[in-house]
């Protein structure tokens, strides 16, 4: 079989069709991060106020921040690796949705990210933390990508070929690892990983909630309707035993 028909390589050749709303992900997160280098002094004051501080939200009403904090990166490896990850795995899905419903999912995992890392903070602590990036929501993307395309083989590592819902599997497993450490390991400093789980843990609900919740009222809807007709059935048993009573009364 050629190399370029393979599954998980074709997901590597690109479309014809850019998705667009990829395209501004990816434009405004870079030129979010490159504004600031390249004009320190004006504006790099301004994006310190755009990361996410728990206190700052709660206390102050900063809501912007759940939202702003995405598009600010630390490093170019951060901005890279987030960008690629958002590339690899955000254009089949946009493609699959469209623009509207890509960009709705992708913005609920991020603030659904944010909401873990403040309600984390004011658990276990880190409260002025502040936390950056755009992980919270790619992880809820790779998730989304692993429930849609089940089966599709991808390279992990860019080398082992594996099928996408065993990788999300183990990105969740190292990912709920993480958390734990950052959290109940008494790396507090690193409470920021539970934007991670919170991604994630949201993606998989956003697609999958409705399922889970009518396996889960299903059985209990089925329950209290036998256990109705079991008490109705008691009920006329009852009302026919004092029938029976009363008629041979009225023989005698």
């Amino acid at each position: 079989m050629p190399f370029s028909s393979r599954s998980y390589v074709n997901r590597y050749i690109p479309s014809n069709r850019f998705p667009v709303g990829l395209k501004w992900l990816l434009i405004v997160n870079v030129a979010l991060f490159t504004i600031p280098i390249l004009f320190q002094r004006v504006f790099s004051p301004v994006f310190d106020t755009l990361g996410l501080v728990p206190s700052e939200v709660v206390r102050q009403l900063k809501i912007w921040e759940i939202v702003t904090y995405m598009f600010i990166h630390v490093g170019f490896g951060h901005i890279l690796w987030n960008m690629l990850a958002l590339w690899l795995f955000g254009a089949e899905l946009e493609r699959l949705w469209g623009a509207a419903r890509f960009l709705r999912f992708y913005f609920l995992c991020g603030i659904c990210a944010a909401l873990t890392v403040i309600a984390g903070a004011y658990i276990f602590g880190g409260v002025d933390i502040k936390t950056v990036g755009s992980s919270g929501a790619i992880y809820g993307i790779l998730v989304a990508y692993g429930v849609m395309f089940p089966d599709r083989t991808i390279l992990f590592g860019f080398l082992i070929p594996i099928k996408s819902k065993y990788f999300v599997m183990i990105i969740g497993g190292i990912v709920f690892l993480q958390s734990y450490m950052a959290t109940f390991g008494g790396q507090g400093s690193g409470v920021a990983v539970v934007a991670h789980l919170g991604g994630l843990v949201a993606g998989y609900l956003l697609l999958r909630g409705r399922r889970l919740r009518t396996q889960i009222s299903q059985p209990v809807a089925m329950g209290y309707k036998d256990w109705k007709l079991r008490r109705a059935k008691r009920k006329f048993e009852v009302y026919l035993q004092k029938e029976n009573s009363n008629r041979d009364r009225r023989v005698h």
